[in-house]
């Protein structure tokens, strides 16, 4: 039942009273968020292509000093396309065209920066401790087929793309990494940001692949804003999204690929509780579907061997530092949220609040 859910907005919707629904609502979500209206040409598109397409706007005050800082964020959640039986080039080339295809519609929708999924040039297949044939998704996070699929499109769309991969580094000894490519709108790679905590649990013993990351807390300073990637299990860590505040960070992505029974309760909390915390924007995005592979895999929690790891959720959403959020997308379906943030916002909260962190040393 709980893969079959679609979401609890939809949830919400169906069975509480609208003048009560705007009140829930509130306590769920903060302040109410406007629609952000979107090309009728894009949301005919996402249709076509059988993926949800949703828009909000969060606003800050009007300035005397400061013009607005708006910026649209765009955040891609999907499903495998082909069964991890597939070749493995295959698998790869229906993920790209299928993500192609969406940030086409993202395009559209005038999205400044994109961040995908976690990992999502090929099936979640880290917990399955087999080694061939899932290493041979590992590329180069320079000059790889996807980056340079990503730096194509990053430049046609003038739009900043966060590429999360696994990456192989032939520079360093053939290591592998769980890592996010940052490609400017220009086309350029500006550089990566590796997975610094790494989960032992349940069927996610992700160790067999790579360990923590070396690339400490980046942060990129892009065309439309200060951006870090905080992957996955990081966003359990507290210190860890305090870091990239420090950094200097104004919108923090966590690319990640977790289930239902593992997570899902801490899903709406850690993301949303770290924006505020922190004063930026957090945009959570998890995959959607059920992954079946071809051998049992045993995990560390004394469960009978298994075949897959369970649904993932979906439920993607962005969070503001005033606490407000967009609903989340689907737990089922593909999706893309766009988000029209007005940076500004994350001063503003400061001044509110005084939730600052500082690098200084007194």
């Amino acid at each position: 039942m709980s893969g079959e859910l679609k979401s609890l907005e939809s949830v919400l919707d169906k069975y509480i009273p609208e003048d009560e629904l705007r009140e829930v609502k509130r306590i769920l979500y903060g302040k109410k968020l406007g629609k952000l209206s979107l090309p009728a040409s894009a949301e005919a598109l996402a249709t076509e292509r059988d993926f949800e397409l949703a828009g909000y706007v969060f606003e800050a005050k009007p300035e005397e000093m400061r013009h607005p800082r708006l910026v649209n964020i765009g955040l891609i959640q999907n499903q495998i396309v082909l069964p991890t039986t597939a070749p493995i080039l295959q698998q790869r080339e229906a993920l790209c065209q299928r993500i192609s295809s969406m940030i086409e519609v993202a395009a559209q929708c005038d999205v400044n920066i994109v961040c995908l999924q976690e990992a999502w040039t090929m099936p979640f297949v880290f917990c399955t401790r087999e080694k061939q044939p899932w290493c041979e998704f590992a590329e180069s996070a320079e000059d790889g087929p996807t980056i340079k699929l990503m730096q194509e499109l990053a430049k046609k769309y003038n739009m900043v793309i966060v590429c999360p991969i696994l990456e192989r580094d032939e520079l360093h000894g053939d290591i592998l990494a769980n890592t996010a490519v940052v490609i400017s709108n220009s086309g350029k790679v500006m550089g990566k940001s590796r997975k610094n905590h790494i989960p032992r649990t349940g069927d996610f013993n992700e160790s067999t692949y790579y360990m923590e990351g070396d690339t400490g807390h980046r942060v990129f300073d892009t065309q439309f804003g200060k951006i870090a990637i905080n992957i996955c299990y990081g966003r359990h860590h507290p210190q860890n999204w305090m870091m990239y505040g420090i950094n200097g960070a104004e919108i923090v992505f966590n690319p990640s690929a977790t289930i239902g029974a593992l997570s899902e309760p801490m899903w709406a909390i850690e993301a949303r509780n770290a924006a505020i915390a922190n004063s930026y924007f957090t945009c959570a995005i998890n995959r959607v579907g059920t992954e079946q592979f071809p051998n049992e895999f045993t995990s560390g929690d004394g469960q009978p061997a298994h075949k897959d790891f369970g649904n993932f959720y979906g439920s993607s959403y962005v969070a503001a530092p005033d606490g407000s959020r967009t609903p989340g997308l689907s737990r089922t379906k593909d999706g893309l949220l766009v988000s029209r943030v007005d940076l500004n916002l994350c001063r503003q909260v400061k001044d509110k609040w005084d939730f600052r962190v500082s690098s200084l040393k007194y």
